[in-house]
């Protein structure tokens, strides 16, 4: 049986303990958390807050998702895109883990999934690794997340970004 990432839509505010169930039931999964610093009145604390609302990543096969779904009552449903239960790529989720590992403060954005320029990172947590962009400025590159419909959005220099024009010429970002 072919293994792939799913996503599971949890109860508002379960994410981690999800995840955990998953874990100790045997079942591959990820809760991205974002690490934030949060302040009160009193101190500044760094905490770690999921990345998504109410989502948690299952490396399984499809006919497990019932399965999976059964384990607590704080699994709402599967994430279905276009009638089907949404795969998400092993290598966006590689992709979700090295943002997360080099940067903290990661802001997602809602957004209808279009096809741009397809970017190749020369340098920094994602290098080599290719994704859609939406934008980019002086500093800052949006990639998006195509099998989720977001946006991940991070400071990178422009020099370390190169446009790959499908599927052999290779030209050089000009701001």
């Amino acid at each position: 049986m072919e293994k792939n990432w799913y996503v599971l839509y949890t109860r508002s505010r379960c994410e981690k303990k999800v995840a955990s169930l998953l874990e100790k039931r045997g079942i591959e999964s990820y809760c991205p958390l974002n690490k934030l610093m949060k302040q009160w009145s009193d101190r500044k604390k760094l905490v770690l807050e999921p990345l998504f609302s109410s989502y948690v990543f299952v490396k399984i096969a499809k006919l497990e998702l019932g399965t999976a779904k059964s384990i607590t009552s704080d699994i709402v449903n599967c994430v279905y895109w276009l009638g089907q239960p949404a795969v998400v790529k092993e290598e966006e989720i590689d992709g979700i883990r090295r943002f997360l590992g080099e940067y903290n403060n990661v802001k997602l954005e809602k957004i209808c999934v279009n096809l741009n320029d397809t970017v190749r990172i020369l340098d920094g947590p994602l290098v080599n690794v290719q994704g859609q962009v939406v934008s980019i400025g002086n500093t800052k590159i949006r990639m998006q997340l195509p099998s989720l419909g977001y946006l991940m959005t991070a400071e990178i220099s422009i020099a370390n970004i190169e446009v790959v024009d499908y599927p052999y010429r290779v030209r050089h970002m000009v701001s």
